[in-house]
């Protein structure tokens, strides 16, 4: 499973992550850059403590594989 982690940080300084489960391929830099613009300008979105976002830091795909073990 691939997940887009969207990295911010806030007012006081600390990091915030949004996540977005399965991303459309391809994803292209700018898109990213522009929904990560888009969710500062909507100022909706706040840190643990109550601070806006107020900088776009990275952005990356995990991609997350799972095996599950029979053990029976």
């Amino acid at each position: 499973m691939k997940v887009l982690e969207l990295n911010f940080s806030s007012e006081e300084g600390k990091n915030v992550r949004i996540t977005v489960d399965e991303p459309v391929d391809p994803i292209e830099p700018e898109q990213v850059k522009g929904a990560m613009d888009e969710i500062l300008a909507a100022d909706i979105f706040l840190d643990t403590d109550g601070n806006p976002l107020t900088e776009a830091k990275s952005a990356r795909i995990v991609d997350k594989t799972v095996t599950t073990i029979d053990i029976n």
